[in-house]
């Protein structure tokens, strides 16, 4: 058995602060590497830069700067035998993975690598990614070849909002790009997952995450789709599927779309994979999903522009609020919100779109482009969560 004794989780973001806070309330000693000075002289303080992640206020003042030593210098990690790495994975304007990010980080791992060492990557990647890229910068970078450390693969599965008890009680996978490494991350992760499942590689274990997303991604399109249908038919949509759903069929809420950091951006890591091959037949179903979510915004707008046809007033007069812009309720982030891109659709088509937040003051959402408006101010509101329509 392979002893390790220094745990560092480098990237102290949504995903990797949690998961470095979890740890050290395990026992362990952790040294959490981010490139924001700031955010580590917080989180060395006791505070807690993620106020909207219940139980980490606790878990940050009895371990921040203590048993979890936040820093931005990759040599003050130099002592450690494991490196976490869960820092961003961004996808261009054509939706293809932009890996600047995290070849950075496992090139600043690898510089401070030595024999026997466990290297383990949390962020949602195409499948092969730990095989071929990580264990190619870490070599490059460290001059050790990839018998000499230990590399595996463990995807985040957690939720903003809910990720300390998504770690605690949660399933956790985590495979080996081979066996031993396997083994060897198995060994590591057991002493602070409690439900830990070992996959039979890294590769494996990449396509658990991606498939997740897709799963959901799919069917949140049939929601959309069965929605868009039984409004045609003047089906009461909530009533036939609250009958429909049971043990064997499941049918998902209907929505603005799909937005997120995960959902509407793992589909096209496969996409884009069968596009390279030529293998277009395969990624039919994933790409229409993709485009039927992306175009819930087009459906809602209309929906909107017939109730603005209903108020006394020239439709360019019409105060519209959209009530709710970022990409879920509670969670102050709008990466890929379809809410946020309704209201700009709206204020594009010279309709009087404003918007108005729970989470957000006046100067933050001006700051995304759109006017402020308190909704009983409003002619007409569209609560974005709600999936409602008001006339005032």
């Amino acid at each position: 058995m392979v002893i390790f004794t220094k745990i560092a989780v480098v990237g102290l973001g949504n995903a990797g602060l949690p998961l470095a806070a979890v740890i050290a309330d395990s026992g362990q000693s952790v040294v959490g590497v981010d490139i924001d000075r700031h955010r580590c002289e917080r989180i060395n303080r006791g505070e807690n830069p993620i106020p909207q992640e219940a139980g980490l206020d606790q878990l940050l003042k009895m371990h921040g700067g203590q048993s979890l030593l936040a820093t931005a210098d990759f040599s003050d990690a130099a002592s450690c035998t494991v490196f976490i790495v869960i820092v961003p994975l961004f996808v261009d304007d054509m939706f293809n993975p932009d890996f600047c990010i995290l070849e950075s980080a496992f090139r600043s791992v690898g510089s401070i690598l030595k024999e026997g060492d466990l290297v383990v990557l949390e962020t949602t990647v195409p499948p092969g990614t730990t095989d071929d890229k990580v264990r190619s910068w870490l070599q490059s970078a460290s001059g050790l070849s990839s018998g000499q450390f230990f590399l595996a693969y463990s995807p985040e599965r957690i939720m903003t909002g809910y990720s300390i008890s998504r770690l605690r009680e949660f399933p956790k996978v985590i495979g080996g790009a081979d066996q031993e490494s396997g083994i060897a991350a198995y060994q590591v992760y057991r002493q602070f997952i409690p439900n830990l499942k070992l996959v039979s590689s890294a590769r494996v274990a990449e396509m658990i995450k991606v498939m997740e997303g897709c799963y959901r991604d799919v069917n949140i399109a049939l929601a959309n789709e069965l929605y868009r249908i039984a409004e045609e038919l003047g089906v009461d949509f909530a009533e036939a599927r609250a009958q429909a759903n049971h043990p064997y069929c499941h049918i998902h809420l209907p929505s603005t779309g799909v937005g997120g950091h995960c959902i509407p951006v793992y589909p096209w890591f496969l996409i884009r994979e069968m596009e390279r091959r030529e293998c277009f037949d395969r990624c039919r179903l994933l790409r229409l999903a993709r485009e039927q979510n992306d175009l819930m915004i087009d459906h809602w707008a209309q929906r909107i522009l017939l109730e603005c046809m209903r108020v006394d007033k020239p439709l360019g007069q019409v105060r519209i609020c959209v009530k709710g812009i970022t990409y879920r309720q509670g969670v102050k982030e709008f990466h890929h919100s379809r809410n946020l891109a309704l209201a700009h659709l709206l204020a594009k088509k010279g309709l009087d779109a404003r918007a108005w937040d729970e989470l957000l003051s006046k100067e933050e959402v001006e700051a995304k482009g759109l006017r402020w408006m308190l909704p009983e101010d409003a002619d007409i509101v569209f609560d974005s969560f709600e999936l409602e329509i008001r006339l005032r």
